[in-house]
C-alpha cells in the first residue's frame, strides 16, 4: 500500500491502461464472488436460488404482524394502492390517478425519501441521429451478462425517448450543449459507461433530484392521489382467492397499525443497500432495506438475480465519516480518471461498473492502492479534470465540489481517495413488461423489480427504468381494479408461510421486515405487539 503523501508526489501516466480478461477479475474480486457471500434459498417459490445471506435470513422471515387480528379494524379503501414515495412509486400514482383510479400511497420516510434524489449521473435515453434503440437494447443486454429479460430491455429502451418528452412536460430541466438557446436547444449527450453511444441525459450532477422535484410536486398537485407518510408496509393482504388486496401499514407516529384495501397494489420499494452486503459502506438511503422484496416473496411473488449487487466504483474512502457516498459516474464520463498509488491508469474508468469496480477491489487486494489515515482507495484525479476542462467543477459537477468541501479540500488541487460503494440491487421480485409479478393483483416498479439489469447495471438505466415502469405498472393496475371492491381481505398466506418454515427447520422467531438498519435501533416488533395488546 502507498502512503497518501507519496501517492500525490508520484507523476500520474495517463497512458491507457493494461489489458485484462474481465471474467477472470469478476470472479477473483467481486464481492458477489466472495467465497460464502451466497446461500441458497430454502423456502419459497423461488428456493434454490442463490443468495446474499443477510437478505436470506429476512427472506426467509416469519412475518412481524402474524399475530394481528383485522376483524372489525377499520381500514382505508382506495382502488389502487402504492407502496413507496421514491421516483417510481411517485411516478405509478401519477400515472394511476391520471387514469381514473383513486390511489392511496404509504411511504416509509417523507414522499421522495429514497434513492432517486440520489441517483447523480442520469438518464439513457437513444435520442440522438447517431443512436439507435438497438445499440441501447444490446448495450444493456451486453452490461448485464446476457441474464436480463429482452422483453423487459426492449420495453424500457423503447419507452426512453418517450419517457424523456414525459419529463420535460412535467417541467424537468436537462443540460443543453453547449451554445444552445434554452429554447428549441438540443440536450448535451453524454457517453456512459459500458454504453456504445453518447446517450446519458442529465442535469448538473443531481439528475435524480431534478427529476424528483418535478414529480413529488406533481403527485402533490394532482387529485385522487392520497400520500400517507412515515406509514412503512409491514405485511400484504389478500383475498380468498390469493389475490393481493392491500397492505398492513404501521403509523410511526401514532404508533397505531393502519389497514389498506385496494383493488391493485404497486410495490415500489426500492434497494437493499443497508443491508451493508460483505460488510460495504453504501450509497442507499435510510429506508433501503429489502421490504417490497420480503413481502412479496411471503406472497407467492418468484425473485430473479438475487445474487447480483452492483457496487458502485466511486464511493468515497476517505475521510471515514462520509465512507460510502456516492461519487457520480458524470465525473468519469466527463473524462476523469482513475489512478493507483504507482500513478498508473488500471482500468478503463468507462467499463461497465462492475468491472471497474472489481479492478479497483484488486489493486487494493494487491497492495498497488494508496492508504490514508487507515483509508484505503484508489484516486479520482479531478485536479487532472479541472486543468484539462477550466471551470468544470464548479459549473457542471456541482454535487462533487460540495462532496469535497465537507471533506475539507479543494477538488481542483487534490484527488478524492475513492473504493466501491454497495450501491443498486440488479435483481429482485420478477415482474412481465406491464410490471405483474406472479401474485394475481400485485405489480412492481422500479429498484424492487428484477429482470430488467441481468447481473450489472448500466449507468443512467435505473432513472429510466423507474420512469418506464412506473407509468407501466400504474397503467396496469388502473386498469386492473375490479369494480367491486376485495372481499375477505386477510392474513390467510401467513399460515401457509409458516408451514414452510417449519418444513425446511428455519426459525419462527425471526422477523421480517427489518423496515429500518439493525443500527437504528427500532424494535418494531415489540411496537406492533404492544398496539396489538392494546
Amino acid at each position: 500500500m502507498i502512503g497518501w503523501e507519496q501517492a500525490l508526489a508520484t507523476p500520474r501516466d495517463a497512458a491507457p491502461p493494461p489489458a485484462f480478461d474481465k471474467e477472470s477479475l469478476l470472479r477473483g474480486f467481486h464481492p458477489d464472488h466472495a467465497p460464502g457471500a451466497m446461500v441458497p434459498l430454502r423456502v419459497g417459490v423461488s428456493a434454490g436460488q442463490p443468495c446474499p445471506a443477510a437478505l436470506a435470513d429476512l427472506l426467509q422471515a416469519n412475518a412481524l404482524v402474524e399475530d394481528v387480528d383485522i376483524a372489525g379494524r377499520a381500514m382505508r379503501e382506495a382502488e389502487v394502492l402504492v407502496v413507496g414515495g421514491g421516483g417510481a412509486g411517485c411516478v405509478a400514482a401519477l400515472t394511476a390517478a391520471r387514469a381514473g383510479a383513486r390511489v392511496l400511497m404509504l411511504t416509509k420516510l417523507r414522499m421522495g425519501d429514497g434513492n432517486t434524489v440520489m441517483a447523480e449521473g442520469g438518464i439513457q435515453a437513444a435520442v440522438g441521429a447517431e443512436d439507435s434503440l438497438q445499440r441501447h437494447y444490446e448495450d444493456t443486454l451486453r452490461a448485464g451478462h446476457f441474464r436480463a429479460d429482452r422483453a423487459l430491455v426492449a420495453a424500457m429502451v423503447q419507452d426512453g425517448p418517450e419517457a424523456i418528452r414525459w419529463l420535460i412536460q412535467q417541467g424537468m430541466g436537462f443540460d443543453l450543449a453547449e451554445g444552445e438557446d434554452r429554447i428549441g436547444g438540443h440536450l448535451r449527450r453524454k457517453k456512459p459507461g459500458g454504453a456504445t453511444a453518447a446517450r446519458l441525459l442529465s442535469f448538473r450532477d443531481y439528475t435524480g433530484l431534478e427529476l424528483m422535484r418535478v414529480i413529488r410536486e406533481a403527485v402533490l398537485l394532482t387529485p385522487g392521489i392520497t400520500v400517507l407518510e412515515r406509514h412503512p408496509a409491514v405485511e400484504l393482504l389478500t383475498d380468498p382467492h390469493g389475490r393481493c388486496a392491500g397492505a398492513v401499514a404501521l403509523d410511526l407516529e401514532r404508533r397505531e397499525i393502519l389497514l389498506a384495501r385496494a383493488g391493485a397494489v404497486v410495490l415500489a420499494t426500492g434497494g437493499a443497500g443497508r443491508l451493508h452486503l460483505s460488510g460495504f459502506p453504501t450509497s442507499n438511503h435510510y429506508g433501503a432495506t429489502a421490504d417490497g422484496l420480503v413481502l412479496a416473496y411471503r406472497l407467492g411473488a418468484r425473485l430473479r438475480e438475487v445474487e447480483s449487487f452492483q457496487y458502485h466504483p466511486t464511493g468515497i474512502a476517505w475521510p471515514p465519516h462520509l465512507a460510502g457516498t456516492l461519487i457520480s459516474e458524470a465525473a468519469r464520463a466527463a473524462g476523469g480518471k482513475l489512478f493507483n498509488g504507482l500513478g498508473d491508469r488500471f482500468v478503463d474508468e468507462l467499463a461497465p461498473r462492475d468491472v471497474v469496480a472489481a479492478a479497483i477491489l484488486r489493486e487494493i487486494a494487491e497492495g498497488r492502492a494508496v492508504a490514508r489515515e487507515g483509508c484505503a482507495g484508489v484516486l479520482l484525479d479531478t485536479p487532472g479534470l479541472e486543468a484539462a476542462q477550466p471551470g468544470i467543477l464548479a459549473k457542471r459537477l456541482v454535487t462533487l465540489s460540495h462532496l469535497a468541501h465537507r471533506a475539507g479540500f479543494d477538488p481542483a488541487r487534490e484527488p478524492f481517495l475513492i473504493r466501491p460503494t454497495l450501491h443498486y440491487q440488479n435483481g429482485g421480485i420478477a415482474i412481465d413488461a406491464e410490471g405483474r409479478t406472479a401474485v394475481p393483483g400485485l405489480f412492481c416498479a422500479g429498484e424492487a423489480s428484477g429482470g430488467l439489469h441481468g447481473l450489472n447495471r448500466l449507468m443512467g438505466n435505473a432513472l429510466l427504468e423507474l420512469v418506464a415502469f412506473g407509468r407501466r405498472a400504474g397503467a396496469a393496475a388502473a386498469e386492473a381494479v375490479r369494480e367491486d371492491r376485495p372481499r375477505g381481505v386477510g392474513l390467510t398466506h401467513l399460515a401457509e408461510w409458516e408451514r414452510g418454515l417449519v418444513a425446511a427447520g428455519l426459525p419462527l422467531d425471526r422477523r421480517a421486515p427489518m423496515v429500518f438498519p439493525a443500527y437504528g435501533n427500532v424494535d418494531l416488533a415489540a411496537m406492533l405487539r404492544k398496539r396489538v395488546a392494546a
